[in-house]
């Protein structure tokens, strides 16, 4: 991790950080606005400071970071989670939203229906539709 004094681009640091596994989907993110600063889209440039508030959307999730270091190298996964923290609010939100996907899945069944459940299938619509 580098001092506060060094300047660091928004793309080198989101890949520092590892939320993104080359430089290039980080700014490929960047570009497509899945990284917010406060409220306002960021330019790929545009430089980290510590205390900056980034949301960034991941697929389904969406983090709220704040910046607590730099580093414009990518190290292991224990020293780049200590260059963020994770605020409360979005812990929650993706824990909630996880579950509510979790929860809608469970309509689905795992697997296609069988020959004999097939028939238990087509003789239930069949009692309905002679009613």
């Amino acid at each position: 991790m580098t001092d506060s004094d060094n300047k660091v681009r928004m793309d080198k640091w989101l890949w520092a950080a590892r939320f993104f596994k080359t430089r290039s989907l980080a700014k490929d993110a960047i570009e497509g606005g899945k990284v917010h600063c406060e409220g306002q889209r960021v330019k790929v440039s545009k430089e980290a400071k510590v205390g900056m508030e980034l949301t960034i959307k991941q697929g389904f999730e969406d983090k709220t970071v704040v910046i607590t270091a730099l580093s414009e190298v990518r190290r292991g996964a224990p020293e780049a989670q200590l260059l963020y923290r994770e605020t409360e609010e979005s812990i929650a939100k993706r824990q909630h939203l996880a579950e509510q996907r979790k929860a809608a899945n469970l309509a689905y069944p795992d697997h296609r229906p069988n020959k004999k459940e097939r028939r238990q299938i087509h003789k239930f619509q069949d009692s309905w539709r002679e009613d």
